[in-house]
């Protein structure tokens, strides 16, 4: 008898080792690479539900997904090699090519289309307008990164010059913005979501304006990785590709509380209501791309901001820093 159920163990034990085998052999037929995002935002939800619906699976990838905390931070980890995969506003990829560097980074993939930020007062102000910033002080973020740009912009577009009309602060990091004006910093700032909302919800500020709905289309981030990279692994490319427009097109078939649901895991700590309002507000501005197709027109536009806020050394060519190729070909295969 013990003989017999001794026989019994080993033959569970084995079994057991065979389906941990199997699975660790499955695993490893996926390629790995490591995706470095400029920040962590429901602004990037179709990017979280591709890796929690498993399209980058579907894709035969693996994704490991780090926070960069600022598009600066994701170039350097980009052109070290650190990383295979950036994602960032497409500006970053313009600053490295005017470098002169010969191993520059391409744009692959667009995500959304309008800048993510919201403008926070300390008080409600339910009729605010951008004359109101007069004479104030507002956290930009970092100069010459996306936020700051697209902010500058807005508020040229509406005659209310940096300055000379408007404080617009670019001393403190993107990341501390804010804890930066909980504390006391700026009578304005401009977060993302869902920072935005939790700080509304704590009572701590207001959301007053969003930066995206003033400025309307611009490129705001893309998928990039150095052309040499591109190059030899274009599989790997076209399946981040595939993944992210699948991801895109979940977002606009589901309902944002499904959505919230789907995105729950990446955001731990905001309930479901509030991912859902999060997702809801996101959706009413447009702020996903309908596809992955960074256009010529849109490069342009994005220049433009560039050059009005003086950071655009020369314009750089549209064909050496967006490739659409596996955009296009995602747009024909993925339905």
């Amino acid at each position: 008898m013990k003989s017999y159920k001794l026989l019994s163990v080993l033959i569970i034990i084995l079994l057991v080792s065979a389906l941990t085998l199997t699975g660790c052999k499955k695993d490893d037929t996926l390629t790995k690479i490591t995706v470095m995002e400029v920040t962590h935002s429901v602004f990037y939800a179709p990017q979280y539900i591709a890796l929690s619906e498993g399209f980058f699976k579907e894709e035969g990838l693996e994704v490991e997904l780090v926070d960069g905390k600022g598009a600066d931070k994701v170039m350097a980890s980009l052109l070290s090699n650190q990383v295979e995969i950036g994602f960032m506003g497409p500006e970053a990829s313009i600053y490295v090519y005017n470098q002169g560097k010969d191993d520059y980074v391409v744009n692959f993939a667009q995500l959304t289309q309008r800048d993510g930020s919201f403008i926070v007062s300390r008080t409600a102000e339910p009729n605010f307008t951008l004359e109101d910033l007069r004479g104030k002080e507002i956290l930009g973020g970092r100069k010459g990164g996306m936020p700051h740009m697209v902010l500058e912009y807005v508020l040229k577009q509406k005659g209310v010059i940096p300055g000379q009309d408007v404080d617009v602060r670019t001393d403190i990091q993107f990341a501390v913005m804010a804890g930066a004006f909980t504390g006391g910093e700026g009578d304005y700032t401009t977060l993302f979501e869902p920072t935005a909302t939790m700080v509304e919800q704590e009572g701590k500020g207001y959301v007053v304006m969003s930066v995206g709905e003033e400025s309307g289309y611009i490129p705001y981030t893309a998928y990039s990785a150095t052309k040499s990279y591109i190059e030899k692994n274009p599989d790997v490319i076209q399946g981040v590709t595939n993944a992210i427009y699948k991801g895109m097109l979940w977002v606009e078939s589901h309902t944002a509380e499904e959505v919230a649901k789907s995105l729950q895991p990446y955001f731990v700590d905001t309930d479901i209501e509030t991912l859902a309002a999060v997702v809801e507000r996101y959706r009413s501005i447009g702020a996903w791309a309908p596809n992955p197709v960074l256009t010529e027109e849109g490069l342009d536009k994005l220049q433009e901001v560039m050059a009005l806020a003086g950071e655009l050394e020369k314009k750089v060519p549209y064909a050496d820093i967006v490739t659409t190729k596996f955009a296009e070909e995602a747009m024909k295969k993925v339905k």
